[in-house]
């Protein structure tokens, strides 16, 4: 247990450093890393990660989809607690790391919506949706042992980041928005991406259900 959480919180960390950190850079000089830059940044670590810790502890990285395994099954709610403080404890590592760094950083990377914070609250359910149906297939059977699952994952989440990132920032993941957030102060409209991204990735697991075979997420021979 202590290498899968320290597999977590060392994944979550270079996610929030790399992806957080390319948003900070590209305002520190002046847009040099441009919007589809900092998409593909988080596409790419979330790639490298899941090829460095999946094996380990299976390369979660986010609450949203941690809570969302539990909730298919796929992953024992005991272990919940331990995943989700140490995918925190390696946002927050990373923040301040950035904050050290970059101490006249306004924000630090913090997601706040360009419009109303009821559309952004909708954008992070469809793009949690979206991302977690994606993850619940490929980690599915013998796929989660070959190089589908990292390459569809993060070619998601550098997609979704690459359209919805001006509008609400494509967090899609609790830990990637409360660290930057509570470091920086910017706490408004964090509700936004604390009940999006949970209630996208839950909604995901029925979704999922509907188009696998019984036995998909629950117990063995059964649908949800």
């Amino acid at each position: 247990m202590q290498k899968k959480l320290l597999s977590e919180f060392f994944g979550t960390f270079s996610l929030i450093f790399a992806g957080t950190g390319a948003i900070v850079i590209n305002n520190a000089s002046n847009g040099a890393i441009t919007h589809a830059g900092i998409a593909l940044t988080f596409g790419l670590i979330v790639l490298a990660m899941i090829y460095a810790f999946g094996d380990v502890s299976g390369a979660h990285m986010n609450p949203a989809v941690t809570t969302a395994f539990a909730l298919a099954r796929r992953f024992p709610w005991s272990e919940v607690p331990g995943y989700v403080v140490a995918q925190l404890a390696g946002a927050f590592a990373a923040s301040g790391l950035l904050r050290v760094l970059f101490p006249t950083d306004a924000k630090l990377g913090a997601t706040l919506p360009a419009g109303t914070a009821m559309q952004s609250f909708i954008l992070e359910v469809v793009l949690t949706f979206i991302l977690m149906l994606v993850v619940l297939n490929v980690s599915t059977g013998a796929k989660e042992k070959g190089i589908t699952a990292g390459i569809a994952i993060g070619a998601v989440i550098a997609l979704e980041a690459m359209f919805a990132g001006p509008i609400c920032g494509a967090s899609m993941n609790p830990a990637r928005s409360i660290s930057p957030a509570v470091v920086s102060g910017h706490l408004e409209h964090l509700w936004v991406y604390l009940a999006g991204p949970v209630l996208g990735a839950w909604l995901a697991v029925p979704a999922c259900c509907g188009v696998r075979e019984p036995g998909c997420c629950g117990a063995k021979g059964t649908s949800c």
